[in-house]
């Protein structure tokens, strides 16, 4: 049922653990696949580790900035730690970072003869000079995903950031040159906030934002990237529950990756996704992703024709919860009017048809209807 085969990859499960320090070694790995993983994804490794900088995180209850550069290992060490990942099968894939193609095409031929099952390149990092590398650039992307693909059999995927401002184009560029799948997104690079008794920001550089709130950023991205092409793509950012992968997979995504909710969780909710994930398939009698897959991507469309559509709201005979005024204060029009403390009225010659009311009405009371 859940079972999907991705970029040529027989996964159990859409469900893949992202690059990061919970797979920063092959008992990692191997944890996170016992746990239920359809796939790994090995943490970003490179050609000359950076050992300076200590881990460090901070977390607001909502979003969480980290600041980690890449693997501390050695390359050659991870000959062993594919070994202890894959010594009770699954699927691992390697996660490499470089500044040039031929730089990114060595690590991936030497991770290829390790053992690993797909190649994921990481072309941006919201830490230190990871901004400055021109992911933005087409020519770039096409270069290092072509020199790549021609050297390798296993797949190749490309992991894209939200700062990349052209990511229809960059994600055409990466097909072009032989890429298997595309994932996105990265980590945003941010400052969480400051602390103003004590004047000093909460993390004492800029790192990657990660968690619930990129969500809505992460789903805008997956559904242009799948807009843009017609090869798998892999959806990141803010995934807690079974609901956030099926919104994903709705949206034009084949699989997900999750990393944060692992950090805020353990590796109980890799088992707890996947087991909800399969309750709503059998639910809904749906067999395969593939039924569902691109099912809400079918109905985004052009700004330009949502101007041809007149809505409205209304409301439903179910009374209002005492005291409640939400609707009232939040009309931007005007509109709504509270007729006595059980129900509202709502001036059609007023109402746009925003939806703002329908978001803050406790009891969903009220819906948008196309007038038309």
């Amino acid at each position: 049922m859940l079972e999907t085969n991705f970029m040529g990859l027989n996964l159990k499960n859409p469900v893949i653990i992202s690059a990061g320090p919970w797979n920063g070694n092959g008992k990692k790995l191997r944890n996170n696949l016992r746990a239920g993983a359809g796939a790994v994804i090995t943490e970003t490794i490179v050609s000359d580790p950076y050992s300076k900088t200590g881990e460090q995180i901070a977390f607001n209850g909502k979003g969480l900035q980290n600041i980690r550069f890449y693997s501390r290992f050695q390359l050659e060490r991870w000959k062993e730690e594919l070994k202890i990942a894959k010594s009770d099968g699954g699927i691992v894939i390697a996660s490499i970072s470089g500044h040039s193609p031929s730089e990114i095409t060595y690590l991936a031929k030497k991770l290829e003869k390790y053992g690993a099952d797909g190649i994921e390149i990481s072309l941006s990092s919201p830490l230190g000079e990871g901004v400055e590398i021109p992911c933005s650039d087409s020519e770039f992307v096409f270069n290092v995903v072509n020199d790549v693909s021609k050297n390798i059999k296993i797949p190749v995927m490309v992991k894209l950031s939200q700062h990349v401002n052209n990511i229809s184009e960059v994600s055409k560029a990466a097909k072009k040159a032989g890429a298997s799948a595309i994932s996105a997104i990265n980590t945003i690079r941010c400052i969480l906030g400051v602390d103003i008794d004590k004047e000093i920001p909460l993390l004492p550089t800029y790192g990657g934002y990660s968690g619930e709130p990129i969500r809505p950023i992460a789903l805008a991205s997956v559904a242009s990237i799948a807009q843009s092409v017609d090869i798998p793509v892999c959806g990141i950012g803010g995934i807690g529950n079974y609901e956030h992968v099926i919104e994903y997979i709705m949206l034009g995504a084949s699989a997900v990756q999750i990393g944060t909710a692992l950090m805020l969780n353990g590796d109980s909710i890799i088992k707890k996704i996947v087991n909800d994930l399969e309750k709503w398939f059998k639910e809904k009698k749906i067999n395969s992703i593939s039924e569902i897959c691109g099912k809400a991507l079918e109905k985004i469309k052009p700004l330009d024709e949502l101007a041809l559509e007149p809505m409205t709201c209304k409301s439903d005979n179910k009374k209002c919860e005492e005291g409640c005024n939400l609707c009232v204060e939040h009309c931007l029009e005007n509109a709504i009017d509270t007729v006595n403390d059980n129900d509202i009225k709502i001036d059609q010659e007023k109402c746009i048809g925003c939806g703002l009311c329908i978001f803050v009405c406790p009891i969903n009371k009220l819906k948008i209807y196309d007038e038309s």
